[in-house]
């Protein structure tokens, strides 16, 4: 196993702790901009905050650069812990959330709304699917 193979394996690993301590967060309110849990969330400063607390990875702060620091998997591939984009904005990878197994994901969506967990398989999250990444440590740091 090669160094970034191993890396890969490390952080799947931890991804359950990854999705235990991000259900924690339910019902924090979202904030555009935010990065904790005292203000609230933004979708990819939820992603941040959650790998950096959980997993001690520090992630880009917007979700179109997390998917570039990210190794891009097949749909069919995902599991607990990898971040699922989507194109809410007009233009690629402008939301994020983390993948919890079942369909489903967890994330900060909006304005006036709070951190939960809603399944892929809705109509407007399937038609806004950009697609999904992997976090290894070797590429988190980049």
């Amino acid at each position: 196993m090669n160094r970034i193979e191993h890396a890969s394996h490390a952080v799947v690993d931890r991804t359950s702790d990854l999705v235990i301590g991000a259900m924690g967060f339910l019902g924090v309110p979202y904030k555009r901009g935010g990065n904790n849990a005292e203000t609230g969330f933004d979708c990819s400063g939820f992603v941040r905050a959650m790998y950096d607390k959980s997993m001690g990875l520090l992630l880009p702060r917007r979700a179109e650069e997390q998917a570039a620091a990210t190794q891009k998997i097949d749909r069919s591939e995902l599991q607990p812990g990898d971040l699922v984009f989507f194109n809410t904005m007009r233009r690629a990878f402008s939301h994020v959330g983390i993948y919890v197994g079942d369909g489903k994901f967890i994330h900060s969506p909006r304005s006036g709304a709070e951190v939960r967990v809603e399944s892929m398989n809705v109509g407007y999250w399937q038609k806004r699917f950009n697609g999904a990444r992997r976090v290894t440590e070797a590429r988190a740091g980049e």
